[in-house]
């Protein structure tokens, strides 16, 4: 009867995911909305009914498919517990040669314009690929942007890369650092090609990933390399993956437990970190205005987004723009897609690991977990009773949590480390 409730719970999760996605940006239920509760009460009343039912017909006895079964039968060379199956562009397959010359080239500091910046400075393996516990990363000559770090785990199932999603791909994304002034400081990509061109183990590699020599190799072909070994850098397997997936019921402690059910209920944050009923990726991919930046900079927004429209800045120059002035940062995806809608939005992160990459929001402007959920609790600001900003998305409101219960959500987000970064959780 437990492992059938925990079936149920499992789908009540995702039916009640799908309704929030019905809820327009104001919190007011469409029809869809409405007709989609509708269906959530039917589906369990059903659900719960008959398995009381079979449950008083032959007891324990009765054994339901699982997730844990289904997870059990994949093949050892699968993605870890809760993730989904990862797909791979078909015109950048993976092979191994061409994972191992991707991680050369994500180590290499050779590629900035002081020789001791890489891909890897702002992301390292034993941070969870970020530069924790900097608020935002530093670059050549211990410049500083205005965005913090985002983990690269997990990164091949995001849609759009970046706080902003200014770049559709891994890669794209893997361009634009290397000519930022304040990351890796170049001021084009020809400085890498050389080095490449010259250098005889990357002609070797080369080669034999891609069948090229000389001139022959561009940034395509380097992009491509760096997006391979991106897409290796995957974790799952975590406490809440071997007791929601595993059915592992000592998995997690009785505060997690509790934290999980705030999650999907009176914390709604299960509408943009999304838990589906097989896998969960902890994000739904899209752009909130969730009250963090813009907030400092509000009155001024009018003035700042008319005259972004009218500069008509390049990608190359919105590039610059958000990691070298704050205030056109805090405009969030609206640099990119120049719609009101985006004004002060940055996409949802990951909560994958979310213990050990300190501080948070895209301007690492909390420095704990708690405060991060005191913010939520507040409506959107950071302190209560501060003005909420007007282009806050729908969705935010007071939730009204007590002590205890932000404590166990915390708890429960603590619950989604990895085995591979759990000592870091420790060490912190």
């Amino acid at each position: 009867m437990k492992e059938d409730t925990v079936s149920i719970l499992r789908t009540f999760v995702c039916l009640n995911f799908r309704f929030n996605q019905c809820v327009t940006q104001k919190g007011e239920q469409n029809m869809s909305g409405q007709f989609v509760k509708l269906m959530c009460g039917i589906v369990l009343l059903g659900m719960v009914t008959g398995a009381h039912a079979q449950s008083d017909a032959v007891g324990s006895q009765v054994e339901f498919p699982s997730v844990a079964k289904m997870n059990a039968a994949r093949p050892s060379t699968s993605v870890p517990l809760g993730l989904p199956e990862v797909t791979y562009p078909k015109d950048n397959p993976q092979t191994r040669e061409k994972i191992a010359l991707g991680e050369l080239l994500f180590n290499d500091k050779r590629f900035s314009t002081t020789k001791e910046v890489s891909c890897s400075t702002c992301h390292l393996p034993e941070k969870a690929f970020t530069d924790s516990p900097l608020k935002v990363s530093e670059g050549i000559d211990k410049l500083t942007g205005t965005r913090n770090a985002p983990t690269v785990l997990n990164s091949v199932y995001a849609t759009t890369l970046f706080w902003d999603g200014r770049s559709p791909s891994l890669e794209d994304q893997a361009l634009h650092p290397f000519v930022n002034p304040v990351e890796m400081g170049l001021k084009d990509h020809q400085p890498i090609l050389d080095i490449i061109r010259s250098d005889p183990d990357y002609r070797k590699r080369f080669k034999a990933v891609f069948g090229k020599r000389g001139k022959a190799i561009t940034m395509t072909e380097v992009t491509q390399a760096i997006a391979a070994f991106e897409r290796t850098v995957i974790s799952g397997n975590s406490p809440f993956d071997r007791w929601y997936y595993g059915g592992e019921e000592d998995a997690l402690t009785e505060a997690q437990k509790r934290g999980f059910n705030l999650f999907v209920n009176e914390g709604r944050c299960v509408s943009c970190h999304v838990i589906e009923q097989t896998q969960a990726t902890f994000t739904d991919n899209l752009f909130h205005n969730i009250g963090v930046g813009i907030n400092d900079i509000q009155e001024d927004v009018p003035k700042l987004a008319g005259e972004f429209l009218q500069a008509e800045a390049t990608a190359s120059e919105v590039d610059i723009q958000v990691l070298t002035d704050k205030r056109t940062s805090e405009l969030g995806r609206f640099a990119i897609s120049r719609n009101f809608d985006g004004l002060g939005a940055f996409r949802t992160p990951t909560l994958r690991n979310i213990a050990v990459t300190a501080p948070y929001m895209h301007d690492g402007s909390l420095e704990t977990l708690k405060e991060v959920v005191e913010h939520y609790n507040n409506g959107g600001v950071t302190n209560e009773g501060d003005p909420v900003n007007d282009f806050l998305s729908g969705g935010i409101r007071p939730l009204n949590l007590s002590e205890a219960q932000i404590d166990d959500l915390v708890a429960f987000m603590e619950s989604l480390t990895s085995p591979e970064f759990a000592q870091a959780v420790e060490n912190k």
